[in-house]
């Protein structure tokens, strides 16, 4: 069966389902050609539901974040692309053998939660204020910034296997380090996170909060179509100081260009008509310059999906 022939199948269960759905409509990068199906489910119960027939149709799956730190491809994505919503975006204090955590929804977006966690006084995620993702998509790659990761405040992850087995990690089990965690390349789909933040005042945070922001707009494109961060950090090295001295600041390959104003990025210039191909090659550009003229590989750190990416 194909996947637009499992759309009934897919509704009764009570999953907003659609298909051919253009994915630069859901990336902060703006580009990307449609997926077959986007599924949408709002319950634990509508998610194993999904997953048990995508799973009988072994149809290819890809879960959707915030869209914030990846590329989709011109070509669009083959399959299903699944994205949390409703019981998912949930936020709220959780009492825990006498600790007092913040429990948060995979699709919850980061932002919400900081706003949370300084409307109840708690402070630890400040850092995390201004980064365009969801829970689910931190906790994944351990986002972090500004001295701060998720590695430092997390209690507790849980899951769902792609066969709809129900699970979660402590901590110690999540094996989080430089943008990696157990759930890279794992399969499971992550439902929700615990954390544990300290006591302190609302002023306070929200100062920090402020602080934080205003350098991210006064140092990164924050307002300009992109996925963050292109480059991961090298070792002992900064990938945006390593761009810039090899003379691509600035450097533009149709729509798109490395920014002028943080060389880590590259930027979409054209949100109506911007261009996976024309990203990829200037990625490859600059990859190849930076090792002509700095001798260091460069490695991605958003994620290139869908058709023709693959291979």
């Amino acid at each position: 069966m194909n996947p637009k022939e499992m759309v009934g199948l897919i509704a009764a269960t009570g999953c907003d389902v659609r298909t051919d759905a253009p994915m630069k409509a859901l990336t902060s990068f703006k580009i990307g050609g449609p997926a077959d199906l986007l599924i949408i489910p709002r319950t634990l119960e509508q998610l194993k539901g999904a997953l048990a027939i995508l799973n009988e149709n072994e149809t290819n799956t890809f879960i959707l974040g915030n869209g914030s730190n990846l590329l989709v491809s011109d070509k669009g994505i083959r399959g299903a692309v699944l994205k949390l919503g409703g019981e998912f975006e949930e936020i709220k204090i959780a009492e825990e053998n006498g600790r007092r955590l913040i429990y948060a929804g995979a699709a919850a977006l980061l932002a919400n939660v900081c706003r949370f966690a300084r409307d109840h006084s708690l402070s630890g995620l400040e850092f995390a204020y201004g980064i365009p993702g969801t829970v689910g998509g931190a906790v994944y790659m351990n986002a972090g910034a500004y001295d701060g990761e998720i590695n430092d405040v997390i209690v507790r992850a849980e899951h769902i296997s792609r066969v709809g087995i129900v699970g979660g990690y402590n901590k110690g089990e999540l094996k989080l380090s430089y943008r990696h965690s157990a759930y890279t390349d794992s399969g499971k789909i992550i439902t929700g996170a615990y954390f544990e933040l300290k006591p302190s005042g609302k002023d306070e945070i929200t100062a920090k909060m402020e602080e934080l922001m205003q350098k991210r707009l006064s140092k990164q494109p924050y307002t300009q179509a992109s996925a963050g961060s292109t480059f991961k950090r090298p070792e002992g090295a900064f990938a945006a100081a390593l761009i810039e001295e090899s003379g691509l600041k600035g450097k533009k390959i149709r729509t798109a260009q490395v920014s002028v104003k943080h060389a880590g990025f590259i930027i979409n210039t054209d949100a109506n008509n911007g261009s996976s191909a024309d990203v990829v090659e200037l990625i490859n550009y600059v990859k190849a310059e930076v090792k002509a003229k700095k001798n260091v590989d460069l490695k991605c750190e958003i994620a290139l999906i869908g058709e023709g990416f693959e291979e």
